[in-house]
């Protein structure tokens, strides 16, 4: 049985790259263990967090350069320290920015491949070499797709010679052979990424913190997965999309959104018994202990728009055969806890796939207040089997959305409750816990008390996004406390939760 059917649970929605730390960007190390230690001392058994992919220069964790990569610009420099591969200096350095942190992270391979050289039965030799034939299946065409990309002055992929842009065996293994050390340097920062996700991992399940990870439905044009499996997609012969991915106009944009994605060839994924779908899902499963799969709607019909359209209003309803793929997911990964995004505009028959997978869905109390009776988000309509959240990574921060609201709606949100004590956010936090679904998700902004400065991501926007980072100064007193003792108020606390199922408890 899914586990968020089982028991009732909470967790914090918070991004890697949030976290504090010196010089650049988030990591996997020190603040890392840090957080997952304050959520176990609060009672939080859920770290939620966006897709680890390696982003492109705007940082946005859903357009990423490989669906199975990691985000090099997450690895933990101390943890080469460590291992010898890198100077305490040479660290430092590398924390001035995305540049020097990849300047550093050459020199941690190299010193690396010359320590495998002359010591090629050792641990972490052999590690290398299982991580090596684990992740062939994308491992070679990601490091190419890279190493090409860097040595093209970063140009797409469409514009390169044909033999390049086809990904046409003989001419890639031609131009790899004069790329080997770059290639070689690739797939070391891929090795170092999982190793240190792994043991975060580890760390986070021996406190009774569990991992739930992000499936992107869609992926960018400019990545190596498009590049390498071309005939998946709605391309022409020159690798250019004809149709393009959105969303009609829905909760968070009134004219919809054109995220120009490549759409997928659904009949090809069908011929091929839906590999690359399932490579995906084999990928979530070793990096994740829940996957939310997003914009599930997609499976039953996506937003198909023209490649030429400037409007996401300008496209049409398709369907899909997500039913086809849930059945092999199901098949194939059996203990794979899936958790459905199903926001924005939802039909009754997306409503039947997810049921019928038994997929918990979201619950947004931001979204409950206006004014229609059977608003779904409303409290007292919440299922057991769903997951409440007061916002998520694309709504602003619950103090900063409640300040934006007119006088009356701010009324009107507290009389829904009874007009408690509480100032927001805590007000909405107290409500979330006590939802009767069986899993709350809070964003860390809100535990802290920040308002719309401190918001992660405005959707239809490209500017200021996905930048940003807390600190532990910004902590409130005693903040693991308050929050251990609104859990156990809600039974929400590691073994306390009310079993809703025959089978319930067994990992609460």
């Amino acid at each position: 049985m899914n586990p968020l059917l089982e028991c009732r649970r909470a967790g914090v929605l918070l991004h890697p790259s949030s976290l504090p730390g010196e010089g650049y960007g988030g990591e996997f190390g020190q603040q890392a263990r840090r957080f997952v230690d304050l959520l176990a001392a609060a009672g939080l058994q859920i770290w939620q967090v966006l897709p680890l992919g390696p982003t492109h220069p705007d940082g946005c964790p859903y357009q990423a350069f490989s669906v199975h990569a990691g985000n090099p610009d997450l690895i933990d420099l101390q943890w080469l320290v460590e291992r010898g591969w890198l100077a305490e200096q040479q660290a430092e350095q590398g924390r001035d920015g995305p540049e020097h942190k990849r300047a550093a992270l050459d020199i941690a391979s190299d010193a690396f491949l010359q320590e495998m050289a002359g010591a090629a039965q050792s641990p972490v030799a052999s590690a290398y070499r299982r991580f090596l034939a684990r992740s062939e299946f994308w491992l070679t065409h990601y490091a190419r797709f890279q190493a090409f990309r860097d040595t093209s002055q970063r140009r797409p992929w469409t514009t390169w010679p044909p033999g390049l842009r086809d990904c046409e065996r003989e001419a890639c293994e031609r131009r790899a052979l004069h790329l080997e050390s770059r290639i070689a340097r690739l797939r070391f920062r891929q090795f170092v990424f999982h190793c240190q996700w792994d043991e975060l991992r580890r760390y986070a399940r021996q406190r009774g913190v569990l991992l739930f990870g992000d499936l992107p439905i869609y992926v960018h044009l400019e990545s190596a997965d498009v590049w390498a499996h071309q005939n998946l997609f709605d391309l022409d012969d020159a690798g250019k999309p004809r149709t393009v991915t959105g969303v009609p106009p829905d909760y968070f944009s009134a004219e919809g959104q054109l995220w120009g994605n490549p759409q997928y060839n659904w009949q090809a994924m069908r011929d091929s018994d839906f590999q690359w779908w399932l490579q995906r899902f084999d990928s979530a499963s070793r990096q994740f202990d829940i996957v939310r799969i997003d914009h599930f709607r997609a499976l039953q019909a996506y937003w198909e728009i023209p490649a030429a359209a400037t409007c996401a209003r300008d496209g049409r309803w398709v369907p899909a055969p997500g039913r086809e793929l849930l059945a092999l997911v199901r098949q194939r990964y059996p203990e794979l806890c899936l958790v459905a995004e199903n926001l924005g505009s939802i039909s009754a028959e997306v409503e039947a796939l997810r049921a019928e997978f038994s997929l918990p869905g979201m619950l947004i109390l931001q979204f409950a207040f206006d004014g229609n009776p059977d608003n779904p988000y409303l409290p007292h309509r919440h299922q057991r089997g769903d997951i409440v959240y007061t916002g998520t990574h694309d709504n602003n921060t619950t103090l900063g959305w409640f300040d934006s609201l007119s006088p009356a709606l701010r009324e009107r949100v507290y009389a829904c409750f009874g007009h408690p004590p509480e100032d927001m956010p805590w007000m909405l936090i107290r409500q979330a816990m006590a939802s009767v679904a069986n899993t709350a998700i809070i964003p860390w902004q809100d535990f802290l008390g920040l308002d719309g400065r401190h918001r992660m991501n405005t959707p239809g926007t490209t500017r200021g996004n996905w930048q940003w980072r807390f600190d532990w100064s910004q902590l409130p007193p005693h903040l693991a406390e308050r929050i251990h003792d609104l859990l156990a108020e809600h039974d929400r606390l590691p073994g306390a939760g009310r079993a809703t199922g025959a089978a319930a408890g067994a990992d609460c």
